[in-house]
């Protein structure tokens, strides 16, 4: 039993993978890389000596946000618009502002400043957030903002 606990020691320094296949013993993962010619990992190669051990390689997969183009925010920017219940989509344009032709207050301004946050995946500071009074406005500041010029 002190062999088991002595690997169980040296697999969790090494990675929390197979940290995790030497608490389930006798059972079996199956490879995640693309390598298929290798063997699956079983408890019993998981004890093995360091020398018989398979290796599997440790990847990270990274993903970019999709790339953006003025129609697409645009877009976005109107659809947040339309589905915030305060807007009427019949009034709702590019140039229309928020207060004197929507109606909105300025809770509801903060509220579509958070919405817009929220649809973007950044923060609007509260400086340009007051500036940001019509939804061309907006469109302008998130190209800006993620570089986007056409």
């Amino acid at each position: 039993m002190s062999g088991l606990i002595k690997s169980v020691r040296v697999l969790s320094r090494n990675s929390s993978y197979l940290r995790a296949v030497a608490i389930r013993p006798l059972t079996v993962i199956a490879n995640k890389h693309k390598n298929y010619d290798q063997p699956p990992v079983t408890s019993s190669s998981v004890f093995a000596p360091l020398s018989q051990r398979l290796v599997l390689p440790l990847e990270r997969c990274y993903s970019s946000k999709p790339p953006l183009t003025l129609k697409l925010i645009t877009d976005r920017v109107l659809l947040v618009l339309k589905l915030y219940d305060k807007v009427n989509p019949d009034k709702l344009t590019l140039d229309s502002h928020f207060i004197n032709d929507l109606g909105l207050d300025s809770l509801d301004h903060v509220e579509v400043i958070m919405a817009m946050e929220d649809e973007f995946g950044f923060e609007i500071p509260d400086g340009d957030a007051e500036k940001l009074l019509k939804p061309a406005d907006i469109v302008r500041y998130v190209a800006d903002r993620e570089d986007i010029y056409e």
